[in-house]
């Protein structure tokens, strides 16, 4: 096994079952996000969680700026990490970005993975002719411009809005810590990477059967976004929690959990 890519991106597998889960977190965020969730498919699945290089426990001297000026990098990561594994008939679980990042390795390599779930997708965030991606181009500038000069100030207003649930702000506290964890020239690339991209081309090259989990109100990945992915998507679902915010696998872990669950056994 190439030690190498197991400490690039903090691999770190469990669960009793054969067929592989890989967990993909958004970004800012690291691989302990999925904390409530994988428990619920140690018995049945192989689980593989790890950090998109630059994030969490990572090995950051491996971060290329060239390399991950667009999502295509992580993308091939994702690929590494799977055939390094020798895994096989992968379940891919991707929050936000990760969402993408999953689609465009499917592209590349559908022989790898069954199965996609996405959580939270955008495939573009900036409002288009005939496309409503949630953000003006005045509010990506601005969002670039103030994470550029300001990237601390950035987190602590930024997290709040991505969890929502101001009910539960102990989720917004860990996402703002796990935003300023990040070396903030790294962290300011990968933003301007995922907010600045336009994937919706590649979206009906997606052939791997999909479930799209979506919530509502989700101001980073707004209803008409998610039904965008879906409609764009020929072999997906769409599944509407009873949950607000962008990540409700911290705050509305059992429904997400029900909703993978009910896909994997049904397909629905």
């Amino acid at each position: 096994m190439n030690k190498e890519i197991i400490v690039r991106n903090n691999i770190k597998i469990s669960g009793n079952g054969v067929q592989p889960m890989v967990f993909a977190h958004g970004f800012g965020c690291d691989q302990q996000m999925w904390r409530y969730i994988t428990p619920s498919f140690e018995r049945e699945y192989q689980i593989i969680l790890f950090d998109h290089v630059g994030s969490g426990k990572s090995d950051q001297s491996a971060y290329d700026f060239e390399k991950y000026n667009s999502l295509n990098g992580y993308a091939e990561d994702l690929i590494e990490i799977c055939d390094e594994l020798d895994l096989q008939n992968v379940i891919f679980v991707g929050h936000s970005v990760s969402s993408i990042i999953g689609a465009l390795a499917s592209i590349k390599r559908p022989d790898l993975f069954e199965k996609l779930i996405m959580i939270g997708p955008s495939p573009c965030y900036i409002n288009k002719e005939g496309y409503f991606g949630g953000f003006s181009s005045e509010d990506i500038d601005e969002l670039v411009e103030t994470l550029e000069s300001n990237y601390l100030g950035w987190s602590s207003h930024i997290t709040p809005v991505i969890v929502g649930n101001p009910e539960m702000p102990e989720y917004s506290e860990e996402l703002r810590n796990s935003f300023c964890n990040m070396n903030p020239e790294i962290a300011k690339h990968f933003a301007k990477v995922t907010f600045l991209g336009d994937n919706r081309e590649d979206l009906s090259q997606v052939l791997t059967p999909s479930l799209i989990i979506q919530c509502h109100p989700d101001i980073i990945a707004p209803v008409k976004v998610g039904e965008y992915v879906h409609k764009k998507m020929p072999e997906s679902k769409y599944f509407l929690l009873s949950a607000s915010g962008h990540c409700p696998h911290l705050t509305a872990p059992d429904q997400v959990i029900s909703s993978i669950q009910n896909f994997l056994t049904t397909g629905h």
